[in-house]
């Protein structure tokens, strides 16, 4: 197979540290020994190096299952990559907890940050004042939140304090069953919920995952997703390549934003256009009728496929 021209890769290395401490992560609250940070920091700088000699255009979101700010290294490679010309996007997940000084030597045409707000983990007013901050710093970022019927009311006062021009996500909470009403509750905070609130059928269905999207951990191996434990080869050398190519996804569904987002039956890289590692929509605040008619779609294709099935 032959490579892409562009190549989005999702990096999680062993960081596993948060200073979180949410009842539904398993990571929460959990602290790495100083032997385990000191492998998860020459991890990072193995793949930034890699990504610096990278022939292909590179996009990257780290997806840690810490908290990546908090720690010197992830900052400081964040800023440098994000100066690489072959670099399109250097994006990460983060609870936002971390003052955004660092990214005062980042190139803000090439960095973006996807925030979770977590109601029960912080302050509200430090959380909006964080969002006001990085915003005056001409910071791309967006925020979200797990869509619990705890969170809705923090949700609410949350989107109503944003500027309209930042971009407030929802992902439906694993394991719970949203009423239509509930639904409309989130739907009302975030247009784009539906594609959220339903896992979608995915087994046998294309998925740019193995072809131009690559998960990547600490050892370089390369897989199609987070999700999906077959081993494509490593990174480092080169093996990965000779197996990148077109391939159905095995999964039955496929319920993670960060996955379904790279299923082309979905309109997702036309909604997110430009932002689709940190999770912004190309138009927004777009026109009403524009995601009204999304949304249509998206029920008549998932009433059709039910149909059929």
């Amino acid at each position: 197979m032959t490579s892409p021209d562009h190549l989005t890769i999702l990096y999680r290395g062993p960081l596993a540290s948060c200073d979180y401490d949410c009842g539904y992560c398993p990571f929460a609250k959990r602290r790495d020994t100083p032997a385990q940070l000191r492998v998860d920091r020459a991890a990072l700088e193995r793949f930034a190096g890699w990504v610096a000699d990278a022939p292909e255009r590179i996009s990257v979101l780290f997806t840690p299952w810490g908290e990546g700010l908090t720690r010197s290294w992830y900052r400081r490679t964040l800023a440098e990559l994000s100066h690489l010309r072959h670099v399109d996007r250097i994006a990460i997940q983060t609870n936002l907890g971390t003052r955004p000084s660092w990214t005062e030597a980042a190139n803000l045409d090439t960095l973006a940050l996807w925030g979770t707000y977590h109601p029960d983990q912080v302050p509200y007013e430090r959380f909006v004042a964080r969002c006001g901050e990085l915003r005056s710093r001409g910071v791309r970022f967006s925020v979200g939140v797990v869509g619990l019927p705890e969170h809705l009311a923090a949700a609410r006062r949350l989107r109503d304090d944003l500027p309209a021009e930042v971009y407030l996500w929802v992902n439906a909470a694993e394991g719970h069953t949203y009423t239509d009403a509930e639904a409309a509750d989130w739907a009302a905070l975030d247009p784009h919920f539906a594609f959220s609130r339903h896992a979608h059928p995915s087994a046998g269905h294309a998925c740019r995952t193995g072809e131009s999207v690559v998960s990547v951990d600490g050892e370089g191996t390369v897989r199609r997703c987070h999700f999906v434990p077959e081993v494509l080869g490593n990174l480092y050398d080169g093996s990965f390549r000779t197996a990148l190519g077109p391939r159905p996804c095995p999964k039955p569904v496929c319920d993670c934003h960060i996955g379904y987002v790279h299923m082309p039956e979905l309109p997702l890289y036309d909604v997110f256009a430009g932002g689709i590692l940190e999770r912004i929509p190309a138009l927004w605040p777009p026109a009403a009728n524009t995601v009204a008619d999304t949304v249509t779609d998206t029920a008549a294709r998932r009433t059709g496929e039910s149909t059929r099935a």
